[in-house]
C-alpha cells in the first residue's frame, strides 16, 4: 500500500511539474560571420541554398525535396520527406527583409506534428555580421511533459550551432 501511495505521489508530482512549464518555447543561437549581411542573407533567403549548410540535409542522403512558390524570399516554400532522423515537413518564408530579417513558418509533420516559427536576424557589427537563428512555438501539455525528460534547447540548439558554423564557413570563403 505504501508503494502505491509513493507511486501515485510521484505521478502527480510529474504531472504538476509539467503543467507548470511555460506555454511556449524558444531556442536561439548566434554567431559572428566575417562577411557582409547581404552575403549571409543570400544563403538563408533561398531554400535552394540550404542544402549547402543545413545540418538536417546531411542526415539523409535520400532526402526528397520540393520547392514551390516564389524562387526565394517571401512566398518561397520548401517541403521535405526523409528518414526518421529528419522526418517530413514544410517551410514557408513569411517575411523577407533583406539583409536583416527572415521569418519562416515551420510545420513538422513527422515524426511528430508541430507548428513553429523560425527567425533569422542579421546585424552588421564592424566588419562582421551577427547572425541569430531562433525557433519559437507553442508547448502543449504532451510537449511540456516530454520537456521534463528531454532538453529541447540542447537538442535543437546543437543543430543550430552546426548550421551557423556552416553558414560562417561558406560566407567567409
Amino acid at each position: 500500500m505504501i508503494i502505491l501511495g509513493v507511486l501515485a505521489f510521484l505521478v502527480v508530482a510529474v504531472l504538476v511539474a509539467a503543467a507548470l512549464q511555460p506555454d511556449t518555447f524558444r531556442v536561439q543561437r548566434s554567431t559572428f560571420v566575417n562577411a557582409p549581411p547581404d552575403k549571409v542573407f543570400a544563403l538563408i533567403d533561398d531554400f535552394h541554398a540550404w542544402g549547402s549548410w543545413s545540418p538536417w540535409e546531411k542526415l539523409d542522403p535520400g532526402l526528397r525535396r520540393t520547392h514551390s512558390g516564389a524562387p526565394s524570399g517571401q512566398g518561397a516554400i520548401y517541403a521535405w520527406v526523409g528518414n526518421p532522423k529528419v522526418g517530413s515537413g514544410r517551410m514557408e518564408i513569411l517575411e523577407s527583409s533583406p539583409p536583416s530579417r527572415l521569418l519562416i513558418k515551420l510545420d513538422f509533420l513527422k515524426p511528430f506534428e508541430a507548428h513553429n516559427q523560425a527567425e533569422f536576424a542579421l546585424v552588421a557589427e564592424a566588419a562582421a555580421t551577427r547572425v541569430t537563428w531562433a525557433m519559437t512555438g507553442p508547448q502543449a501539455f504532451p510537449m511540456k511533459l516530454m520537456g521534463l525528460f528531454m532538453n529541447m534547447d540542447r537538442m535543437v540548439g546543437n543543430d543550430f550551432e552546426k548550421g551557423l558554423a556552416s553558414i560562417k564557413a561558406i560566407a567567409e570563403e
